[in-house]
């Protein structure tokens, strides 16, 4: 049985849009639809994603590869439907790590994991450009509903888009779509579930003039005749890959007929030759040409118009002349982080007071309602005090990561890559390592891991490796509960200020160290840069929620999970051994000599000698704790480290936690959380983390500065460095990163002490 669809829009000039198409009845689907979301970087696609999805949605895996894709689902009806969101890419000849997922997804060697439509979003301002994407995936014979995004911003300026005319001359379905308001998304979804489940498409066939199309019919008719990759991909769409010169499609199709690779490739030969010697020009140069120029016979006669009365500059032209302007711009920028930092410690400091407060209350009251043992130790010192300590600064860090999605959604992180292009070609960089820089953490909170994903975009190996090389230094977030726990205890005054130049000081790490690399060990000319900027919009509150959120929860997820079992390890490892019967004796003595003399003490004694003798028993309390933390594992590894750290002004505790900051960052705090817990004075106390160390003579100003700049500088941690050796290749690079960042942390970090306490006293 099957239904005529009728999806009716307001179209653009006025007038009513409509698209029938035939397709069984959605209650009748025997497997659940799935729907790719692809367009260019920047179109609004995710946001599209998130519309759909909300919440219902998780990174999806694909073999051999680390760039972000997802999965969700959304409801259409009664039914159930599979959304993909593919990396954003402009084409699909396999150049890039984006370009190959995105391909990949889309003619996916199982047909069980082929979707049957894609919804191809396009920033509808820049229409000839995105449709250049759309073209490809019509030539791959893939039903296609053309979602036009951003339809508010090019009402304003005054264009005017026939979606029925544009429809009709693609022969697919068009929508005008505003993704953040979730305009036209439903219809666009029905559609393409309707189109995915109709009759087989027909590939695209474009001319590409008198010189290819002989060439590209020979070749055609020998992968037919082959059977060569026919489950798979169309075989027009086969000869024009081999004709750009697709190093994935050329390597699967020798893998598959050597023999045929090889005259294909001979005939390809002959053209280059042949387009060399008349047009000076290549075979992809002349493709990508006729693509363009099939879009503009698209696009003629009254598709796209524009009215004059409202021809003027554009608002993102206009924001832009301020905001990426060359004496103005850099100084709003840097004004824009410092904001963000302000912000952060003002509206967080409350809530994470809060916190702090219910984690010592817990703490307390699992030690009022537990026998002193081992038992009672690893629930209060070792998993409330470590983890607790962690999960503190969740407040802190949602706050960060909300503002930094609101400048990603908005926009203005794109011109944050445009400024730095400039000053990032001066230390050897190529203007896309702004990207995984900022991804790293270059705005404090992101992280290493992805942002060494994202060098993948990176062609030249020269550019890719300094930038993975030196983008550790970004202040990610797992090192921002250190810095925000140093600066909240020791730079009270200034947080914001020393939050901004601590990130300030990672990009100033990474720049001249690149500088070095690009100057000796990696040299090689550097390669263009070319960048498009997205225009300016108010990001969605659903939309920077869910990014706020999914950033969020993958804190909390790793405190409850890796930090949780991390804290556990540690705390066994500062509980046991414990301490010699012989060596303990001599504090026990002492301290129930003392508790003797304060039991004996008249009701009317005198108060200074009471005072006197409780002082003396909290430092034999305090001494035999210490004595019994450096006895353990842990300790006799801090106290092995602490004559090499001294001069930074580490003691065996902070050595410690910068061991366990390897696995992960945030263990830092957990590790020191522990340590002081188990080293209190008083078990009764409750005290947090921060009142600890701002009671420790042993900590000051010049210690916390020195500590806060080698866990910016200093190795990467445990997953970081599998990445890095996935992506350069290479042991050495993994041995360089662990063994020069930690030299160049520690040399910084001397030099910080001696400075910092010259200054402080």
């Amino acid at each position: 049985m099957s239904v005529t669809y009728d999806g009716t829009e307001a179209n653009d000039g006025g007038e009513a849009y409509e698209w029938h198409h035939t397709s069984p009845l959605l209650d009748s689907l025997s497997q659940t639809p799935r729907i790719a979301l692809v367009g260019n970087p920047n179109c609004g696609k995710t946001t599209a994603f998130n519309q759909y999805t909300g919440t219902h949605q998780h990174v999806a895996n694909y073999p051999g590869v680390t760039v972000e894709s997802k999965e969700g689902f959304s409801r259409l009806d009664d039914a159930r439907v599979l959304l993909l969101d593919l990396p954003g890419t402009y084409s699909l000849t396999a150049y890039s790590q984006e370009e190959i997922v995105t391909r990949e997804a889309l003619l996916p060697k199982d047909d069980k994991e082929r979707p049957q439509a894609v919804i191809d979003v396009v920033d509808a301002s820049t229409l000839e450009r995105g449709m250049f994407l759309t073209v490809q995936i019509l030539e791959m014979g893939l039903p296609v509903v053309l979602a036009c995004n951003m339809m508010d911003e090019v009402r304003k300026a005054g264009t005017v888009i026939d979606m029925n005319l544009l429809s009709r001359r693609l022969g697919i379905p068009v929508f005008p779509v505003v993704a953040r308001k979730g305009e036209g998304l439903d219809a666009a979804l029905r559609a393409a579930v309707a189109a995915g489940q109709g009759e087989a498409m027909e590939p695209l066939h474009i001319s590409y003039g008198s010189d290819l199309n002989p060439v590209l019919m020979e070749m055609e008719k020998k992968i037919v005749h082959a059977n060569a990759l026919l489950d798979r991909y169309p075989p027009r769409w086969t000869a024009v890959k081999v004709l750009e010169g697709d190093e994935a499609l050329v390597a699967e199709l020798g893998a598959y007929d050597a023999a045929l690779l090889e005259s294909l490739s001979a005939m390809r030969d002959t053209l280059s030759r042949h387009l060399e010697a008349t047009l000076r020009i290549a075979p992809e140069a002349v493709i990508t040409d006729y693509r363009y120029a099939y879009i503009r016979g698209v696009l003629r006669d009254g598709v796209v118009r524009k009215d004059n009365t409202k021809d003027r500059l554009a608002m993102t032209d206009k924001l832009d002349s301020v905001f990426t302007n060359a004496l103005a711009g850099p100084l709003i920028m840097l004004g824009v982080m410092y904001a963000m930092f302000y912000t952060t410690f003002e509206l967080g400091a409350y809530p994470q007071g809060w916190l702090e407060a219910f984690f010592g209350w817990l703490g307390t009251v699992v030690g009022n309602i537990l026998p002193d043992g081992l038992l009672k130790s690893l629930l209060v010192n070792g998993i409330i005090d470590g983890v607790g300590g962690v999960l503190s600064f969740v407040p802190l860090i949602m706050i960060m990561f909300l503002l930094i999605a609101f400048l990603d959604d908005s926009g203005y992180m794109a011109r944050m890559a445009y400024m730095l292009d400039r000053v990032f070609r001066m230390f050897g960089l190529h203007g896309a390592s702004v990207m995984p820089y900022i991804v790293s953490g270059g705005i404090a909170g992101g992280c290493a891991i992805p942002g060494v994903m994202a060098t993948r975009t990176l062609r030249s190996p020269k550019e890719k490796l300094a930038t993975l090389l030196t983008l550790p230094f970004m202040a990610c977030g797992a090192k921002l509960p250190v810095f925000l726990l140093l600066v909240g205890v020791f730079f009270q005054e200034n947080k914001a200020l020393v939050m901004f130049s601590l990130m300030l000081a990672g990009w100033a790490a990474a720049l001249l160290v690149s500088r070095l690399l690009r100057s000796t060990i990696i040299r090689g000319d550097a390669t263009p840069f070319v960048m498009e900027l997205p225009p300016y919009r108010l990001p969605s509150l659903r939309s920077v929620l869910i990014h706020c959120w999914e950033r969020t929860w993958m804190y909390i997820k790793k405190a409850g999970t890796v930090l949780l079992a991390i804290s556990v390890l540690l705390w066994a490892a500062m509980t046991f051994p414990e301490l010699d019967e012989e060596k303990a004796r001599p504090f026990e003595t002492e301290i129930a000599m003392l508790e003797e003399q304060i039991r004996l003490l008249p009701a009317d004694a005198d108060e200074a000698a009471r005072s006197d003798l409780a002082s003396s028993l909290e430092e034999k309390q305090a001494a035999l704790a210490s004595e019994e933390l450096r006895y353990s594992f842990a300790g006799r590894l801090g106290t092995f480290v602490e004559p090499v750290t001294l001069p930074a002004g580490f003691d065996w505790r902070t050595d410690i936690a910068l061991i366990s900051g390897i696995a992960a960052k945030e263990a830092i705090v957990s590790t020191l959380g522990t340590a002081y817990s188990l080293g209190e004075q008083d078990p009764e106390e409750a005290t947090g983390l921060a009142e600890r160390l701002a009671k420790d003579p042993a900590w000051s100003k010049a210690v916390a500065l020195a500590l806060m700049l080698f866990v910016l500088l200093y190795s990467p941690c445990f997953v970081a460095l599998v990445v890095i050796r996935q992506e350069a290749g290479s042991w050495k690079w993994l041995a360089f990163s662990v063994i020069f960042n930690t030299v160049l942390a520690y040399g910084v970090a001397v030099a910080a002490y001696r400075i910092g306490s010259l200054v402080w006293g």
